[in-house]
């Protein structure tokens, strides 16, 4: 029995997609944050905590992005034609949050608010369209003779502009959970505080979402809700109650690392539940990853440098967080 080149690939592209939701959402969470703390000295301290790794976090996005062009053609030409402007967006939020990460340490008193409000806007917009992204996904595209065939802004929904919020709320409760785990003080308890609305809304959120998803899509329904299915994936919601409990108490608490574990955890199990959703759809409502798939011989081919490169960036990423581990400190950097 050979190996099934499509299904590995789409298990690269989904942990490469993953990772990047791990790695970059609190880094974005940072900038999604800062309005809500007015201190300079606290705001540098946000962002020295990630100034060391935030630069490398897009590589998962282009390993995903890469992968997706090199073994699913097809899925590639179909999402960047239905989803061209939101991912035009999030690039642009991405760039302009980037030169005001840089910009901001540079300027002087009378410039610094202009790059602060650049930073926080730039997370905002970028991760905003990434929900939006997402929401759209979700809800599938229209496809004519294997070629995209709705309009430019078809992408916009009420459940892709929800999905775009909610992202929001996410990528807040990893920034506030990390900003727990990295600093101390006065930052730190004020990290808490927000920790536990927010979770409370991501939970919100997670719950409309789960509701809306099979109402809106029968397929979708028929998977959750019919037997033995529903005896499967009943643990997917209940670990999602359980980590949010968890969440809560650790918040209340005096646990530093707990918390934004707990936060991964929370985003993975509702990742999961996504590709349950969707499994084994590439392009939804109905083509599938097999269907999408390049020739064997260039899985294969790509394959080797898919499986070559991926040790290597998992090495250096565990590195550099190994190195700047530990409190970040007005002033005086990490310790």
């Amino acid at each position: 029995m050979g190996i099934d080149l499509p299904l590995l690939w789409a298990i690269i592209i989904g942990f490469g997609l993953m990772m990047y939701v791990i790695m970059d959402g609190f880094d974005l969470g940072i900038g999604i944050l800062f309005p809500f703390v007015k201190g300079k000295e606290d705001r540098d301290v946000m962002v020295n905590s990630v100034a060391p790794v935030w630069d490398g976090n897009e590589t998962w996005l282009v390993l995903g992005g890469a992968g997706l062009l090199a073994a699913f053609p097809l899925a590639y030409a179909t999402i960047l034609s239905a989803l061209y402007f939101p991912l035009i967006l999030m690039l642009a939020g991405l760039i302009w949050r980037g030169v005001a990460f840089e910009f901001r340490f540079k300027a002087d008193e009378a410039h610094r608010p202009f790059w602060d409000k650049a930073f926080a806007w730039g997370s905002y917009i970028a991760t905003f369209f990434q929900g939006v992204a997402i929401g759209a996904f979700i809800n599938g595209f229209a496809m004519e003779n294997g070629v995209y065939a709705g309009g430019a802004l078809a992408f916009l929904t009420p459940f892709s502009l929800f999905t775009g919020a909610a992202l929001l709320v996410a990528y807040a409760l990893l920034g506030t959970t990390w900003l727990v785990m990295k600093t101390e003080g006065a930052l730190q308890d004020r990290m808490r505080q927000l920790g536990r609305p927010i979770t409370l809304a991501l939970l919100g959120a997670i719950a409309l979402v789960s509701l809306w998803t099979p109402l809106a899509h029968p397929d979708v329904a028929e998977r959750w809700f019919t037997l033995p299915d529903l005896i499967f994936f009943l643990p997917v919601p209940l670990l999602v109650l359980l980590a949010v409990f968890l969440l809560l108490k650790t918040l209340a608490g005096k646990s530093h690392a707990a918390p934004f574990i707990l936060s991964l955890f929370l985003l993975f199990v509702g990742y999961s539940g996504l590709a349950i959703s969707l499994w084994p759809n590439i392009i939804p409502p109905g083509v599938s990853i097999w269907q999408a798939a390049a020739p064997p011989e260039s899985l294969g081919f790509a394959l080797v440098g898919a499986l070559f490169i991926i040790p290597f960036i998992l090495a250096y990423t565990a590195w550099s967080y190994y190195v700047f581990r530990g409190k970040v400190r007005a002033g005086e950097g990490y310790h």
